[in-house]
């Protein structure tokens, strides 16, 4: 009989994903989505043929006994997204997050589930990784807000030096520069405690910038290419936030649902943390352009704002040699080659955008400076 999945929030845009992979995989699945407004609008949702849905919050511990029932397994997907928002709604983010992931473990004691993996992110490590000239790794770089309030965007060395960045690997010490990324990071350390605890294999997969069709592209707090095809479907500029040099690693979806079966099957990954990405850096101001080019649009060029949002880093980007040595895993789907098919995707969907009244709410709170 084939291995039965629990995917928490799996009718998410990544959830969707996952579960097409387990299922092309010959896996049962059953999916916990409580359907939150935000992500998917009207609440209608297509769930595939021979998927179990339940619809609940993860942060009910009745839903969630009823969920975990004869499942072998546990794919943790449910979870608040959004760093600004992250940032004024703080109870919403700990609780979704933090709490929904404490009830499901505590459902999981003494339960039949072997293996769980979490979907933790790149946020948690605030700034990437940095070399200096002399090529000397720091791990701890912050920039300082006076600096930023002037406009100089760049990270600096202790002594003011100026730094590369550079790919970051698991090694790097995380820098909680926002409360999503608190929330993540507990995610993922309750999970590893736990697993360790309990006899249970759990791994635990930071996700860097996942794009592809299919995302929540009137959720102003989704990533950032779905925010930039948003306003370009209207006509507007895609609104970038410092001067747009900022860099960035940006995973198709389809390669993240790939990882997560990968980190489900292999023995070898159980106890750690992993980086899911491309492996590969791009600036944002230029994604902005490529994709308003494959959109048709390539006199939309970038709106920069010269202005800093409270929590936004400048670069960070993956090192993925510990996917390609524990998991095997390879991204096959690059963001140059797949702006097409999003394109098109947003052509016949549609968007509202939204993003002019995230900016608005991020000004009113000060947290845009």
């Amino acid at each position: 009989m084939s291995q039965k999945v629990l995917i928490t929030g799996g009718c998410g845009f990544i959830g969707r994903y996952v579960t097409q992979e387990l299922l092309a995989s010959g896996y049962q699945v059953r999916i916990l989505d409580a359907l939150i407004d935000q992500v998917h609008g009207d609440g209608s949702v297509a769930v595939p043929d021979g998927v179990e849905f339940i619809e609940g919050n993860v942060c009910d511990r009745q839903t969630v006994d009823a969920a975990l029932a004869g499942v072998d397994a546990v794919l943790h997907l449910a979870a608040e997204v959004g760093v600004g928002q992250s940032m004024y709604e703080i109870a919403r983010y700990v609780g979704g997050n933090d709490l929904g992931t404490a009830v499901l473990l505590e459902a999981m004691i003494g339960g039949p589930v072997r293996r769980i993996v979490v979907a933790s992110s790149m946020s948690v490590y605030g700034e990437g990784l940095y070399r200096t000239a002399d090529g000397t790794r720091l791990g701890q770089v912050r920039r300082k807000a006076a600096r930023i309030k002037a406009g100089q965007w760049e990270a600096q060395g202790p002594n003011g030096e100026a730094l590369t960045p550079a790919p970051t690997d698991e090694e790097k010490p995380v820098d909680l520069a926002s409360i999503y990324a608190l929330t993540k990071y507990v995610q993922e350390r309750a999970v590893l405690i736990w697993g360790e605890a309990y006899g249970v294999d759990a791994v635990a997969l930071r996700l860097f910038n996942v794009f592809g069709p299919g995302q929540a592209l009137s959720n102003p707090y989704t990533g950032v290419l779905a925010n930039f095809a948003s306003r370009i479907a209207n006509g507007q500029s895609p609104m970038i936030f410092e001067d747009g040099q900022q860099r960035r690693d940006f995973v198709h979806v389809r390669d993240v649902a790939r990882a997560f079966r990968l980190a489900l099957e292999k023995q070898s990954a159980a106890g750690h943390v992993i980086n899911v990405g491309s492996g590969q850096s791009y600036s944002v101001a230029e994604v902005a352009s490529l994709l308003a080019e494959a959109m048709g649009a390539p006199e939309l060029q970038p709106d920069i704002m010269n202005k800093a949002r409270s929590g936004d880093i400048r670069n960070c980007f993956a090192d993925i040699s510990k996917a390609r040595e524990l998991l095997g895993f390879e991204p096959e789907h690059r963001l140059e080659s797949t702006l097409g098919e999003l394109a098109e995707w947003v052509r016949v969907t549609g968007a509202i955008d939204r993003g002019a009244e995230m900016k608005r709410q991020l000004e009113q709170r000060g947290l845009v400076s």
